[in-house]
């Protein structure tokens, strides 16, 4: 081990974060073990008093500080969970602590850091608005910046969760999954275990559409991305740190990617164990734990999945419940062609067989024949999947599958009607936006204002970005114009026009 891992682990054996932190409990998932046929262990970070790791990060880095260093107070920039630590940590310091915070943050989430004693600054559209302002302030008004991952004393306080996890399991012990969002977790927790027991693998786990450390290790070295997806906000990073990069890229065994519905499955796996909601990020380790198993088909070992946080907007509820059983691999999604003649639907259920139908929506396309939307139970995972779709083209029916086609999920089997027969020039598509009052007044004043919407839709699913789908008649005099003024917009979008859910069930 090099002497900068050496010292990082002298770090995490003296780090100071029981002050504020506690030592939470590796428990046994046994629902979870029996399916995988692995001994699962989770680590149990939403027993902290903020209900996530970041206080140790933010305790090891305020309650070893000087006096002197605290006199005018600490700032930092966060959405969530670090500013949490941060006004829980200063709090035991009796410090001022100032959180600059992106101006659609939920509400929830700034009554939270507020209860703790942190002054609350509202400020920018996302994250690193927010961050300019606290660095800034920092810089004027000799405030102590307390970085959220790249800093040596909070990836120290991090750290100590991987000296739990080894006195907690001094037996056999595998590997450790790890969610990855700035790679401060990920560095203390691998670089310990390391230095303490090189025989267990330590993996990353991030989002598919929020995949910086991924990215960094392919680039050698960090990178930012354009984009990142929401759906995990704890963990949505543009970029790595400069310091946890060096220490996953020395220590991590490999990243690991999940999608929504495999998160959805893994909040609603650890609810079933424990009776624990978790956020999305806090189910990325169970998720990339299940991956793992299922692409390697390992058996009888024993594997740690890190809980890092249960901070769950309560609205958000039902929107995982939703993507749970397709993430679970137990639904399927199919367009189906049927003929228009008495009859017919009763003929596709049977092609079914005995799955249950999870959704049924129908539209009449033409004298001959109909579109039909379909949720179907899967008996036996993808494999069931790819024998239905099979069966069903052998008895002469044409389907799509829409099972990872993100529009047709979160848009087209909630909307009611069907295809516009007088429509022409029609483009569709679809629109990220910060949700926040009057957000989508706004949106629509913007898109709406020179070309006619044909179709909207939109769905609020108590995150901090608002998702919307669009149909606009756009005459081809007037593309060009489009195009500059959708650029202008400032919102993330995609152009759907071409997508198979829209031209199955929407088009006209």
């Amino acid at each position: 081990m090099d002497y900068q891992s050496a010292d990082l682990a002298a770090r995490i054996e003296e780090a100071n974060v029981y002050g504020a932190a506690v030592r939470s409990s590796l428990s046994v998932a046994p629902i979870l073990s029996e399916r995988l046929g692995n001994r699962i262990l989770l680590k149990r970070e939403d027993q902290q008093p903020s209900f996530s790791f970041k206080v140790r990060g933010a305790a090891n880095k305020i309650l070893s500080m000087a006096d002197a260093d605290l006199d005018r107070g600490v700032i930092c920039s966060s959405a969530g969970n670090h500013a949490q630590g941060v006004a829980l940590a200063a709090s035991k310091r009796q410090a001022a602590a100032w959180i600059v915070m992106p101006e659609s943050t939920p509400e929830i989430k700034v009554r939270a850091v507020e209860s703790l004693g942190g002054k609350v600054i509202l400020h920018g559209a996302d994250y690193h608005e927010a961050q300019s302002l606290a660095l800034e302030r920092s810089e004027a008004e000799g405030l102590c910046f307390v970085h959220p991952f790249d800093d040596l004393d909070v990836i120290a306080g991090q750290g100590t969760i991987g000296r739990e996890i080894l006195d907690q399991c001094p037996g056999d012990l595998h590997a450790v999954f790890v969610p990855v969002g700035g790679g401060g977790l990920a560095a203390g927790v691998a670089t310990y275990i390391k230095a303490k027991r090189p025989d267990v693998a330590v993996y990353g786990v991030e989002p598919v559409d929020a995949a910086s450390m991924r990215a960094a290790l392919d680039a050698g070295g960090p990178v930012e991305l354009e984009h990142v997806g929401t759906f995990a906000d704890g963990v949505a990073v543009r970029r790595v740190g400069a310091l946890t990069y060096d220490f996953c890229a020395k220590h991590l065994d490999g990243v690991l990617t999940v999608d929504t519905d495999e998160l959805c499955a893994g909040i609603r796996d650890i609810f079933n164990d424990t009776r624990t909601i978790v956020e999305p990020a806090g189910a990325l380790a169970v998720a990339g734990a299940r991956r793992f198993v299922d692409d390697t088909g390992a058996t009888d070992q024993t594997l740690v999945a890190i809980n890092c946080g249960a901070n769950m907007n309560f609205n958000r509820l039902g929107h995982v419940a939703e993507r749970t059983a397709i993430g679970d691999r137990r639904e399927a999604l199919l367009a189906v062609e049927v003929p228009e003649r008495k009859g017919s639907f009763l003929e596709f259920c049977q092609r079914i067989g005995d799955r249950h139908v999870t959704e049924f929506n129908y539209r009449r396309n033409d004298a001959d024949r109909a579109q039909v939307f379909v949720g179907v139970e899967l008996l036996a995972g993808v494999e069931d999947r790819h024998g239905l779709i099979q069966s069903l083209n052998d008895n002469g029916y044409a389907v799509t599958d829409l099972t990872h086609n993100e529009m047709a999920k979160l848009h087209v089997r909630h909307l009611a009607g069907g295809v516009a027969g007088d429509v022409s020039h029609e483009r569709v598509y679809r629109f990220e936006f910060p949700e926040r009052r009057g957000a989508l007044l706004r949106f629509l004043m913007s898109v709406g204002v020179t070309w006619n919407i044909t179709m909207f839709h939109y769905r609020n699913h108590g995150s901090d970005y608002g998702r919307v789908l669009v149909a606009v008649e756009v005459a081809p005099e007037t593309k060009a114009e489009f195009d500059r003024h959708l650029d202008e917009l400032g919102y993330r979008f995609w152009d759907e026009t071409d997508n198979d859910a829209y031209r199955l069930f929407l088009k006209g």
